[in-house]
């Protein structure tokens, strides 16, 4: 024997049990189908979309829901909020503590009159497309910024100082939104522009500032005046227009009746000269009576002669209610004497 063989048995390697390699196997392929199992479903929330990727390109776009794709890595999906209005602030940023920090690089910019002037808005947007959102630009936040920056500047950079800080915020918002959504259609951004609002547009804080809003506030208080005043004008002219027009339909109410009662006053003098005309001696009586009748409308009326001795009764009253009808017989007036009728014609005393 040699010195060199080992008298000791050699070790036999352990064996595994039989079917136990296959039953790790079969785990393995069950662990890895459930993980896939996993990625094969995707929950979307309300305000969100999903876009769908096949092999890293864009496939579909998915609603809020529960909902199946191929697993991983044939497909993907990223969830963006899509369907949420989001804001974007430009010249300061909102602090956690509800304050706001102002960023001077984007809210100093130089105005058309080669002043400087400090301007800050909010951007609202809304993704409407998601593919051109992934795809079409690298960083669209930053984009966004850059764009509304943009925008604001070349407004701004055209309009007199005075006038962006008084009568024009309302015109240059609307300028930089149409500016803003043609950068967004000419780049296919996927991003829609639903409104640019202005918090700020005034000089840079100091001096300038204070006398620029002194400024403001005097313009403000002018248009105030000018309010009140139209108000004022506007209650005023309507009630004096109508009491204008009561006085002329006044006016001419009066006119009318004066001419009408000019107008029976001559028709009735020429019926009664006409009268005259035919008859004076009646006529003249029945004016006299007449008169004395108005003058004495309750009066009885006695003639005497000169020697104040009573004659026959003369009942006027009876007389002029009937003098009216043709037909009426002759007053008593008419049959007195010759004394009584001469002392008529010489003037009878009433009393």
């Amino acid at each position: 024997m040699s010195v060199f063989d080992d008298p000791r048995p050699k070790s036999v390697p352990p064996s595994l049990p039989p079917g136990l390699i296959r039953k790790i196997v079969i785990g393995a392929v069950v662990v890895l189908l459930i993980l896939l199992g996993l990625t094969m479903f995707y929950t979307v929330e309300e305000g969100e979309r999903a876009a769908v990727l096949t092999f890293g390109k864009f496939t579909y776009e998915e609603e809020a829901g529960l909902h199946f794709k191929l697993p991983y890595p044939i497909q993907k999906v990223i969830i963006l909020e899509a369907g949420i209005t989001q804001r974007m602030t430009i010249g300061y940023r909102e602090t956690p503590g509800g304050g706001y920090t102002v960023v001077p690089e984007e809210a100093l910019m130089i105005t058309g009159d080669e002043n400087i002037v400090s301007a800050d808005a909010v951007v609202e947007w809304v993704i409407s497309d998601m593919e051109r959102f992934l795809f079409n630009i690298d960083n669209p936040e930053r984009f966004l910024r850059n764009a509304a920056s943009a925008s604001i500047r070349s407004v701004m950079g055209s309009k007199r100082l005075d006038y962006a800080i008084t009568d024009g915020k309302t015109e240059i918002q609307e300028e930089v939104r149409a500016k803003l959504i043609e950068l967004m259609e000419t780049y296919q951004t996927g991003i829609q522009i639903k409104d640019v609002k202005f918090q700020d547009i005034e000089p840079p804080e100091g001096e300038v500032q204070q006398a620029f809003r002194e400024v403001t506030n005097a313009r403000e208080e002018k248009n105030t005046k000018i309010n009140l005043a139209n108000k004022y004008r506007n209650d005023r002219l309507p009630k004096a227009r109508g009491e204008a027009q009561a006085l002329i339909e006044q006016a001419e109410a009066q006119k009318k009746s004066r001419i009408l009662n000019a107008q029976g006053d001559v028709a009735q003098f020429n019926a009664i000269y006409n009268e005259y005309v035919k008859n004076p001696n009646v006529t003249e009586k029945r004016l006299i009576l007449e008169t004395l009748e108005r003058v004495l409308p309750n009066a009885k009326i006695v003639i005497t002669d000169g020697n104040g001795e009573t004659i026959n009764y003369l009942p006027l009253n009876e007389l002029l209610r009937s003098s009216g009808s043709s037909s009426a017989p002759r007053p008593q007036a008419d049959q007195q004497s010759p004394s009584a009728q001469q002392s008529s014609q010489q003037g009878g005393a009433a009393q």
